[in-house]
């Protein structure tokens, strides 16, 4: 088990865990040869493996190697162990540029240099085939000068994933930041998805608060859906016209990356990043599969060499992956609450159906995922009302979200207390902010120690 101080492959030593998810956690580290401060992200392999991310796991491994830019978190190496995967990358210490724009509004110049900071690293992804898929500002590391990094490439996917007809179908993302399209789950170019996340995150970092903000997730999606949303009074004429065709909520009409960088507001004190040309640099033959094969009949097996540097991205978000922003809400603080199931969809609704029967709720099914949950019970606010929605990461593991839409406070809490939660209890893999139900049961070995 990786604890402060211990050594890991001879050449880490390992320090302050950073943070952590459902299936990783980070390490500060520090290079033993040349003292160079890194951060590494150990990926529990049987808990992927258990949720079925293998392949989703192997294409970030594809995908790490097709970029390298100076505004993308870098990766050094990555290894494996007979139970970890390790990867080794960039430690940027100035924190998330979330942590900044929650404390208020950026200056215009600063937040127009971090936007040409994301367009330039966003421009040069897409380049390559790679579209994130997940950009927001809990995603935009900044380092010691300031300067701005992408990280979390946990829901990235690459060109040969789209379906015959050239669009990606999988919906994914964060809400407030997600584009119409996404949410309309008929197809969607990832480019295009992306190019809407950056104009999101330019509202915030110009207005300190979102555009799209409801405390219901289903109001707040048929508002993305319109572009319903209006400009602070600060906004000056060229950015609103400029965020005007990036939030266009017609992809086919939405402004390209080479059209933004055309614009007059953007080129403003532009300056333009150092990138390295890979396509003619010969990389060290990789196989994605020894992550989950060839690993398993030896104590350490490197996967990729040092010498290569190439741009790493963070391989599970999940954990944090539908946020909706809360210190950017004026009103209420919200009141949904989230789990994950490693079952299909169909088997989460058939549990919902029996809750209902059982305490006297009726289940209102919805297209995309939707389902209401409705009392028939009259209380201080009307009839309680419960808004859920079911998010696909793989076919055998979902995210489930549940929020009051209508009724009091207090019965919604005492229902999910005494009936929701317990009748979960054997679909369910973990509750936001717990430990998944089987870690907590003598599941946490004693990690080996991998030899060189």
């Amino acid at each position: 088990m990786e604890r402060s101080g211990s050594v890991l492959m001879q050449r880490y030593e390992i320090g302050k865990l950073l943070g952590q998810g459902t299936f990783a956690k980070v390490y500060h580290a520090r290079n033993l040869i040349n003292g160079l401060n890194v951060a590494i992200k150990v990926i529990d392999k049987e808990k992927v493996l258990r949720v079925g991310m293998i392949d989703q796991i192997k294409r970030e491994i594809s995908v790490m190697r097709l970029i390298r830019h100076p505004h993308v978190v870098e990766l050094y190496e990555v290894m494996a162990s007979k139970s970890k995967i390790y990867v080794v990358m960039e430690y940027v210490k100035g924190g998330e540029l979330f942590d900044k724009v929650s404390k208020g509004k950026l200056k215009h110049d600063e937040a127009r240099r971090y936007f040409q900071q994301l367009i330039s690293a966003v421009d040069y992804c897409h380049s390559r085939g790679v579209c994130h898929r997940d950009l927001k500002p809990e995603n935009l590391l900044l380092d010691e000068n300031g300067n701005l990094k992408i990280s979390d490439f946990g829901l990235s996917a690459l060109a040969e994933t789209k379906h015959q007809d050239g669009l990606l179908h999988t919906t994914c993302g964060t809400p407030a930041y997600v584009a119409p399209e996404v949410i309309h789950r008929k197809g969607y170019d990832g480019m295009k998805a992306d190019i809407w996340s950056c104009g999101v995150i330019l509202y915030v970092l110009l207005a300190g608060y979102l555009p799209f903000r409801d405390p219901n997730l289903i109001e707040m999606y048929k508002k993305i859906g319109k572009a319903d949303f209006k400009f602070p009074n600060w906004f000056a004429s060229d950015v609103r016209r400029l965020l005007s065709k990036i939030l266009d909520p017609n992809p086919k009409s939405r402004i390209s990356i080479a059209k933004i960088m055309e614009s007059s507001w953007f080129k403003k004190g532009l300056e333009k990043p150092i990138v390295t040309d890979t396509d003619k640099q010969e990389l060290t033959p990789l196989d994605a599969d020894g992550v989950f094969g060839a690993c398993e009949n030896n104590d350490h097996v490197d996967l990729l060499k040092p010498r290569n540097n190439l741009n790493a991205f963070d391989i599970i978000s999940f954990s944090s992956g539908f946020d909706l922003s809360g210190l950017f809400e004026e009103k209420e603080k919200k009141k949904e609450i989230r789990f994950t199931a490693n079952k299909p969809a169909s088997i989460i609704i058939s549990k919902f159906e029996e809750i209902c029967k059982c305490i006297g709720l009726k289940l209102k099914k919805k297209d995309g995922g939707l389902f209401k949950l409705e009392g028939l019970k009259e209380g201080r606010k009307g009839h309680l009302g419960i808004d859920a929605e079911i998010f696909e990461i793989t076919p055998m593991f979902h995210l489930v979200e549940l929020k009051k839409s209508n009724g009091d406070t207090l019965e919604y809490q005492k229902l999910l207390k005494d009936n929701v939660r317990p009748s979960l209890k054997d679909i369910v893999w973990s509750w936001q902010g717990e430990q998944p139900q089987q870690l907590q049961h003598g599941m946490v070995q004693k990690e080996e120690q991998p030899s060189s």
